[in-house]
């Protein structure tokens, strides 16, 4: 039975969606869309392990820090590789999506979209990391299902509906129907590999070192 302080909260609460994706990270609070679109790195001391900056500011560190700096990404495949600092950079994102709010709002429900192929113990991760980073509660969703929602496509009809979402450490591809998935694959490779493949044709076509970054603006 829902206790009238938690239906209270929930009146009061923030919703915010997050699309917690390996080469960025989305957030979108309820009826106002997207607010945050940053990249998903993180630059970290790398005798204590504290981050320093997060997002946009930390991608534009990469190849320019000094030797006790690194900057990381700490989502590969599409899962979490460095708890501690996926969590950071959560409450990051979470707590610039509050200060966007005029009115100061409780602790947020999360909803955070993960892979289709993620194991119950990386499941675990992602939830434990948002509740960790400051959620009030945590909701996960498969991310093509959130995908196929937010493109309007008719998963609650009876007609099979397919989508392919390509990001940057997997690849989706589901078919839907009658508001549920009916058959869906999860492949660890997207565009990272995408980006590898043009550095890698240029060093060995042209004989042309490029960086990852320019390997992905070639892309785009």
């Amino acid at each position: 039975m829902l206790r009238p302080l938690d239906w209270l909260l929930g009146l009061l609460s923030l919703d915010i969606g997050i699309d917690l994706g390996t080469a960025n990270t989305l957030v979108s609070i309820r009826d106002r869309g997207i607010v945050i679109n940053e990249p998903s790195w993180v630059a970290i001391n790398k005798r204590t392990r504290r981050p320093l900056a997060i997002g946009a500011e930390a991608r534009e560190m990469v190849g320019r820090t000094p030797a006790d700096i690194v900057a990381i990404r700490p989502l590969r495949d599409g899962v979490i590789s460095e708890f501690e600092i996926t969590e950071a950079m959560l409450k990051y994102f979470i707590d610039k999506a509050h200060e966007q709010m005029i009115v100061p709002f409780p602790r947020p429900r999360v909803v955070v979209g993960v892979p289709s192929g993620v194991t119950e113990v990386e499941k675990r991760a992602v939830y434990d990391a948002t509740i960790s980073a400051g959620a009030r509660e945590a909701f996960l969703i498969e991310e093509p299902m959130a995908a196929a929602i937010g493109a309007g496509l008719p998963i609650i009809e009876t007609r099979g509906s397919m989508i392919v979402d390509i990001g940057g450490g997997t690849t989706e591809v589901a078919i839907m129907s009658m508001g549920g998935v009916v058959v869906s694959r999860s492949l660890r490779v997207a565009g990272d590999e995408m980006d590898e493949d043009i550095v890698q044709y240029m060093r060995n076509k042209y004989n042309l070192l490029i960086g990852e970054r320019m390997g992905e603006q070639a892309k785009i």
